[in-house]
């Protein structure tokens, strides 16, 4: 089975066709991943709630630590200082939330922005060349059966009209020629057939 057609018209745009499919891929993966690092900046007010939350936490912990160590009153100045401390705690697991619900939105919306657009650039290119492959091994095979060769004849007579008039057109036509068993009108005709998918005799 052929990847490429023989002639070179056909050859130059299917190698056309594979450059554009493969660099629309690419635009779409380098558009995705730029679109995933704009929404990932919206991370940052979560990573800044974390830090502080992380830091003011801390900071209320050691003072807790300090204040329980007053005579008398160190434990109750130690509560309000622990629940404090607690809630800088909460901020921070908050941050952290944020930041992981940013980076989900980011990851589905990039999986989404290159999956989809390179599902449709494939069926358009890849369904098309699979087609071509299909068709150009079938008539190869058909030319190679016997009398396949005036099968492809009659598929060039019942085909469009302008590339049978490059032919030499014989006493009577090439209807006519192709009937009696012409065997250079049945060869111009198969020809023409393979050119037409690409393919050489």
């Amino acid at each position: 089975m052929r990847l490429y057609a023989q002639t070179p018209a056909r050859r130059s745009r299917q190698l056309f066709a594979d450059l554009i499919a493969l660099l629309l891929i690419v635009l779409t993966v380098k558009f995705a991943l730029a679109v995933r690092d704009a929404i990932l900046t919206l991370t940052e007010p979560g990573r800044q709630a974390q830090s502080a939350g992380d830091s003011l936490a801390s900071h209320l912990d050691d003072a807790g630590d300090a204040a329980s160590k007053v005579p008398l009153v160190g434990d109750s100045l130690k509560k309000p200082l622990q629940s404090a401390a607690d809630a800088g705690t909460s901020l921070s697991d908050a941050g952290q939330s944020l930041q992981d619900t940013v980076g989900q939105i980011a990851d589905l919306t990039t999986l989404a922005l290159i999956v989809l657009p390179t599902v449709l650039i494939l069926l358009l290119w890849l369904v098309p060349r699979l087609l071509w492959m299909r068709r150009s091994a079938s008539t190869r095979r058909l030319l190679d059966s016997p009398g396949g060769a005036d099968l492809l004849a009659l598929r060039a007579l019942t085909g469009p009209r302008r590339p049978l008039a490059a032919l030499p057109q014989p006493s009577g036509g090439l209807a006519d020629a192709w009937r009696r068993g012409d065997p250079d009108v049945i060869a111009d005709l198969s020809t023409l057939t393979l050119r037409r998918a690409g393919l050489r005799p």
